[in-house]
């Protein structure tokens, strides 16, 4: 990446920062990416104001059919939230810093603290269709570094530790909602892909082999750039289908909503009284 192509990454990220200003002076506390499954939980903000993705300069807009385009701003109890309803991804043809422009934005805005979401297919078979895994740790080898040419040091370090992406005192407070509330949640290694296809058995065979507990085409490359910015992490996989050779029918986009959707009332549960948590 050369010098020019940075400073327009650098460039598009504050004047999308300011244009987002142009419409909000709201500052979150949390930013939280709804995965498949939970577009529905931004209704339940208090206090909300929509903010469309083409009405910010710079900001890329979903293509992919069941996810919306708009930030939501508002309140959960005493704590700020800015929500992304509908992620981006790069496999609609997004460069990596389009991908994670939105996240980057978050945080410029205020918020310390990022809740990741997202529908994944299961690896571990001791998991099951329609389980909620809190991801641990990633693998994110199989998807170029968001990271990757001169680094915005307005942002942060060059060479960032990864060694604990998923916040220690995070994951502590999901295992408490969850056991509070009744609520299985399983744990485990998400492994980030390119898509749009998914998975071969083969691969499938590969990523278990190295740890992965499940696998999807998002969140990780998020998770990275939110560390690279001293923001504290978790995330929060709906496990909508059986991975490929694991389940023996043929994968489809359609089943991966249909089990979100079954699962999205406690999913919401789970969000809701974790950020609640935060803000005692």
């Amino acid at each position: 990446m050369s010098n020019d192509k940075i400073n327009i990454v650098e460039t598009e990220l504050y004047e999308a920062y300011e244009s987002l200003r142009g419409i909000t002076d709201f500052e979150p506390e949390i930013a939280l990416v709804l995965g498949s499954g939970l577009g529905g939980f931004a209704e339940l903000l208090e206090d909300k104001q929509v903010i469309r993705y083409d009405d910010i300069k710079h900001m890329p807009v979903s293509t992919v059919k069941g996810h919306s385009g708009c930030f939501v701003c508002g309140t959960i109890g005493n704590v700020k939230v800015i929500v992304m309803k509908g992620r981006v991804h790069h496999y609609e043809g997004y460069t990596m810093d389009k991908v994670v422009l939105p996240i980057r934005l978050m945080k410029l805005m205020g918020a310390n603290t990022l809740f990741l979401t997202n529908a994944a297919g299961g690896i571990n078979e001791a998991f099951g269709q329609g389980a909620l895994m809190m991801i641990t740790d990633h693998i994110t080898s199989f998807v170029k570094s968001p990271l990757i040419g001169p680094n915005l040091e307005g942002l942060g370090t060059r060479f960032p530790d990864m060694s604990q992406v998923y916040d220690k005192r995070l994951q502590k407070l999901l295992r408490e909602t969850a056991a509070e509330h009744n609520i299985d949640l399983k744990e485990g290694v998400y492994v980030q892909t390119t898509g749009p296809n998914y998975e071969t058995p083969a691969e499938i065979r590969m990523f278990a082999k190295l740890g992965a507990d499940a696998v999807g085409m998002s969140t990780a490359c998020e998770a990275m750039t939110a560390r690279h910015m001293g923001m504290e992490v978790m995330g929060v996989s709906c496990i909508t289908n059986m991975a490929a050779g694991i389940q023996k029918t043929a994968l489809n986009h359609e089943e991966v909503a249909l089990i979100a959707d079954k699962i999205s009332a406690t999913f919401q549960k789970l969000v809701w009284h974790t950020i609640l948590k935060l803000g005692q």
